[in-house]
């Protein structure tokens, strides 16, 4: 038996958008196989906004280019709204575009084409930051300075990762218990950890 998977992945209520029908029956196969419920699909922004407002999804999925309300607009309603984590579909990347998607609150990206493989860790992952992000943003009470939070919690996340071979949900779990025992904000505690890491970095020179 293999050991790679040590938890059932997440069911997930999915809904997909893109503009194009045949890559939205892809992914309709390829998230049924993974054990995923497709609860909607729409062809467009303004559609997947108000089928996201309707069905309460899990996850959206969406195509960052759209007619109308494009997949960053829509996927920051609902960050906004708090309704469901999204993640973008893109047939290319483009730091600016990412940049922007960052600032809206998206949690994950699949390049096209995709595979299976590909779509199962987002997904997961993805689901996970949307827990830490409604969890950030219940702690501090404002979603533009819970998103900011979340960026420098994130690289704090990547140096403990990287440092201590810890996984993303205990990196997480390791700066927020920090948080709590000395009663400072995640972001100081983020924050401060990135400033060591910085200056440990200088006297190394690595």
């Amino acid at each position: 038996m293999s050991n790679l998977a040590p938890a059932a992945p997440t069911r997930a209520r999915i809904l997909i958008a893109d503009d194009e029908s045949l890559i939205r029956l892809d992914l309709r196969e390829m998230l049924t196989e993974l054990g995923h419920d497709v609860i909607g699909e729409a062809a467009d922004g303004q559609a997947a906004l108000d089928l996201a407002r309707k069905l309460q999804p899990d996850l959206v999925i969406m195509d960052i280019k759209m007619p109308g309300v494009d997949g960053i607009a829509a996927a920051e309603e609902l960050t906004r709204e708090k309704i469901a984590p999204v993640v973008l579909l893109t047939a290319y990347s483009d730091q600016g575009l990412v940049e922007r998607a960052r600032e809206a609150g998206v949690v994950g990206y699949v390049v096209k084409p995709f595979r299976p493989t590909e779509l199962m860790p987002v997904i997961e992952l993805s689901l996970a930051r949307f827990d830490e992000f409604r969890s950030l943003e219940q702690e501090i009470g404002d979603l533009k300075e819970a998103l900011e939070t979340r960026k420098v919690v994130e690289r704090a996340k990547g140096v403990l990762m990287e440092s201590y071979g810890l996984r993303e949900s205990e990196a997480f779990h390791r700066i927020r218990k920090t948080s709590m025992d000395t009663r400072k904000s995640m972001r100081d505690v983020a924050e401060a950890l990135l400033l060591a890491h910085e200056m440990e970095r200088d006297v190394t020179g690595k």
